[in-house]
C-alpha cells in the first residue's frame, strides 16, 4: 500500500486527556490538558504545554506549581467543560472537590483516579506556548485504582483525544506486555 502525505500538524495521534490544576489570580482553576509528556526517569519528572494565552500558562508562571489530574470516562463532559471555557472569564473553583499535598498552589480533584502534583523545574517559551517541565512530587491515587500497588488503567479509565476528529475514546483491551512481547521475534544481528 502506497503512503500518502498528511497534513504536517500535531494532531496525528492520540493523547492522554488530563486535567491541569492551577491557582489563578488567587482562586483554584482547571484546564483541560493533552499536551504532557515524560521528560526525566530520576527524578520523575513531567512535561507540560500550555498556550500563552490561557489563564493557566500565567498561573504556572506566577506559582510554578500546578497538579495533573487523570479523569475517568465518566467525568468526559466536566473535563471538556474545564477546557471550553476561560478561567479568566468563569470561575471554575467549584468544579470539583478539591485536595492538597505539599505543593499550596497545585490543586488536586478528589474524583479522578489519579492525581501529580508538580514543581516547575524549567520553562521553554515556544511560538505560541510555553513548555514547563516539571519534577513530579507527589502521585496520588486510591486502592480502588490499583492492582499490586500499581495504577491500573482498567480501574482508572483514562480516556484520550483525537485530533483533527476532535473525539474522546476510551481505552480498549490489553494486546501484550511492554518489553517482553518483541522477545518472540529473532532477528537477525547486524
Amino acid at each position: 500500500m502506497e503512503k500518502v502525505t498528511i497534513e504536517k500538524a500535531l494532531f496525528c495521534l492520540p493523547w492522554t486527556q488530563t486535567i491541569l490544576g492551577t491557582h489563578y489570580e488567587g482562586r483554584v482553576n482547571f484546564m483541560a490538558l493533552d499536551w504532557l509528556t515524560r521528560v526525566n526517569y530520576q527524578p520523575p519528572m513531567l512535561g507540560i504545554c500550555v498556550n500563552k494565552v490561557h489563564a493557566s500558562n500565567i498561573a504556572i508562571h506566577d506559582t510554578e506549581e500546578f497538579s495533573v489530574n487523570v479523569p475517568s470516562t465518566d467525568m468526559v463532559e466536566i473535563t471538556d467543560y474545564t477546557g471550553l471555557v476561560s478561567g479568566k472569564r468563569v470561575d471554575k473553583s467549584g468544579l470539583f472537590e478539591v485536595f492538597y499535598g505539599e505543593l499550596k498552589a497545585a490543586p488536586m480533584i478528589k474524583t479522578c483516579p489519579l492525581t501529580m502534583e508538580c514543581k516547575v523545574a524549567q520553562v521553554i517559551e515556544l511560538p505560541t506556548n510555553t513548555f514547563f517541565i516539571s519534577e513530579i512530587i507527589n502521585i496520588y491515587s486510591e486502592d480502588q485504582f490499583l492492582t499490586d500497588g500499581k495504577p491500573d488503567v482498567k480501574k482508572i479509565k483514562p480516556f484520550v483525544l483525537t485530533m483533527p476528529d476532535n473525539r474522546f475514546w476510551s481505552i480498549g483491551e490489553c494486546i501484550g506486555k511492554a518489553w517482553n512481547a518483541g522477545k518472540t521475534i529473532h532477528a537477525p544481528l547486524k
